[in-house]
């Protein structure tokens, strides 16, 4: 495991998801909100960027979930995280499901600095709140996208009701998570996104909210982003 004084990453934050990498595919599992969220978040990328034959990085893609969503929409995808059982996960799947995804271990700071301006769209979903510096991320993953590229980000909002739903909620009332996924003082508020990514120069140009409905268990996009929310930026 990288050391945290060298690269933007939290071990604790690391060991989170490794601990339970080996069950990464399962549906039913602690990833299932992952699996659930993804052919809304997949379907929003692919709206906004055509994936067909774009070349794709996925910033922190634990057991590849979006990654071979991606695939399967046509993108030439590679995948990074910093987490070997989650990367072993994402390479068994992808081998089983004939696939062809390059997955790598490597901080996306260290990816932009040896290949920027590389790829057509960068996206970087739910990682942004489990990292010490979060601009230095978004600054990477505008830094490795090419001129005109897409940057597609998805967090979770510093709010009451964010609190009230994405911990207490998803960990404590309905199990959907493990209790400690989450710490809410690294929630990121849209305002914070907005400066960081204008500082990176990335122009912000859509963000939405994306809703759960605790009775259908299902996610839809809305208007409201207090809690969930995606953000697609372009990079001039």
């Amino acid at each position: 495991m990288h050391a945290k004084s060298k690269v933007n990453a939290d071990s604790t934050e690391l060991a989170k998801f490794e601990r339970n990498a080996h069950r990464w595919w399962d549906t039913q599992g602690e990833f299932k909100p992952l699996h659930d969220i993804n052919p809304l978040r997949l379907d929003y990328i692919d709206r906004r960027a055509r994936l067909k034959g774009k070349q794709v990085l996925d910033v922190g893609c634990g057991g590849g979930i979006l990654a071979e969503g991606m695939t399967r929409k046509g993108a030439r995808v590679t995948g990074i995280d910093l987490g070997d059982a989650a990367l072993t996960a994402a390479r068994s799947h992808a081998t089983e499901s004939g696939l062809a995804i390059e997955y790598r271990n490597i901080p996306v700071e260290e990816l932009a600095a040896a290949q920027p301006g590389s790829f057509d769209v960068v996206t970087c979903m739910e990682m942004l709140e489990h990292v010490p510096d979060p601009a230095t991320a978004i600054f990477a993953c505008t830094r490795v996208a090419k001129p005109g590229g897409h940057v597609f980000f998805s967090t979770i909002n510093r709010s009451p009701k964010s609190f009230l739903f994405a911990i207490l909620g998803a960990e404590y009332v309905l199990d959907m998570l493990p209790k400690g996924t989450h710490e809410y003082a690294r929630f990121i508020r849209p305002a914070e996104l907005a400066r960081w990514a204008r500082d990176a120069r990335l122009d912000l140009v859509h963000i939405a909210g994306m809703s759960y409905n605790f009775i259908t268990r299902s996610y839809k996009l809305t208007g409201d982003v207090t809690v969930n929310y995606l953000a697609h930026a372009v990079k001039g």
